[in-house]
């Protein structure tokens, strides 16, 4: 069957506005931008987010539009990535005919489409995942998939895009919400505790780690309770809760038949000038040296995969001991997307160590591309 070319199923106008569109300039925001902006969320600050969002998403929408079709090695024309490229293509189409926003009702209403933009990317990561999955199956198993770089720059690339489209939506969105947080900005706390974050995240993946094999290593942490910084507690969550589960699983499994007491993951949260750094360790064994390239790619995993062709992408939310690979790459992103950075430094035969940068300035634009 032949792939579908967007233009089957969109209109020749859309495809030349959608090139037109993704030609046109980004606008980076910084978290502190966000912040400042945010605090003051009256009538006219609402209208002013919302008409740059008007220009700014269609923008953002359209660049990722354009990649998907021209993507390498045959990967545009795998039908979980043809999908992906329709709901883009639709939520471009959705935002530019949405009319020029004048007043309080048209930026309600407006504010009610982007939250359901927001929606229909819900599953754009598994949806991809599916799409390289359906790749690898047709692809000679002897490339070496580390090779296939220009994949692993479109998906980084991809991928960022997308966290900084979620977070100008979801941002916009709660500002709307009548009784936000204490020290709740949007999806911003401007006090926010690593500490606290760091031990809800560790007993999400410790509960995750029971469910699977029975039993689950201690997490202890280390750092100051009292300490916090404006960040995104949704985005530290979910970097932690995935270098904890890692972390849980590798101790786990190489303890599982030892009749020695499966040592503890710890975390150290550093409270520095330029950076907060989570380091979070574990004697789970470690990962050789020739292994390391491969744990920020995205055709790597050394679990099971959970996805499969028929598996039903409204569930993809269970989330299982180890997901499709995607845990480590995305994480690094989401440091990456307010100016920190994610490494992973390892002892074979004795363990790992993952050092989250978080920097705390507030300063550092998106990375856009």
């Amino acid at each position: 069957m032949a792939a579908k070319k967007a233009c089957d199923s969109f209109s020749k106008a859309l495809i030349h506005d959608v090139h037109k569109w993704g030609c046109m300039k980004q606008t980076g925001v910084s978290l502190r931008y966000m912040m400042e902006f945010g605090s003051r969320p009256t009538q006219r600050n609402l209208l002013i987010s919302a008409q740059f969002l008007h220009k700014e998403l269609p923008i953002r929408i359209a660049r990722r539009a354009i990649e998907l079709e021209s993507l390498p090695y045959g990967l545009s024309e795998k039908p979980a990535v043809l999908k992906v490229r329709d709901w883009y293509l639709d939520s471009f189409r959705d935002l530019r005919s949405f009319p020029g926003i004048k007043d309080t009702n048209d930026e309600k209403e407006f504010t009610q489409m982007i939250k359901a933009i927001k929606v229909r990317h819900n599953n754009v990561v598994p949806m991809m995942a599916l799409g390289v999955q359906q790749l690898k199956k047709g692809m000679d198993p002897k490339i070496v998939y580390e090779d296939l770089d220009e994949i692993h720059q479109f998906l980084d690339r991809f991928y960022m895009s997308r966290i900084g489209i979620r977070m100008l939506i979801g941002q916009h969105v709660e500002l709307h919400n009548p009784n936000p947080p204490r020290h709740c900005i949007g999806y911003i706390h401007t006090k926010m505790s690593p500490m606290e974050v760091a031990r809800n995240a560790s007993e999400d993946a410790r509960a995750i780690c029971l469910r699977e094999y029975g039993s689950a290593p201690d997490v202890n942490i280390y750092g100051d309770p009292d300490f916090t910084f404006p960040y995104v507690p949704t985005h530290l969550h979910l970097m932690v809760f995935e270098l904890v589960k890692n972390s849980l699983r590798a101790v786990q499994e190489r303890f599982m038949d030892s009749d020695k007491i499966a040592p503890p993951v710890r975390i150290i949260v550093a409270d520095g000038i330029e950076d907060v750094t989570i380091k979070v360790s574990d004697e789970g064994g470690g990962i050789p040296r020739s292994g390391l390239p491969k744990i920020f790619t995205y055709l790597y995993s050394t679990a099971r995969n959970p996805l499969d062709e028929h598996s039903d992408l409204g569930t993809a939310d269970a989330v299982t001991m180890a997901g499709y690979g995607y845990g480590l790459p995305i994480s690094r992103l989401y440091a990456r997307y307010f100016g920190g950075d994610l490494q992973i430094i390892s002892m074979e035969g004795y363990g790992t160590d993952a050092y989250l940068h978080l920097s705390r300035l507030g300063d550092s634009q998106e990375p856009l591309s």
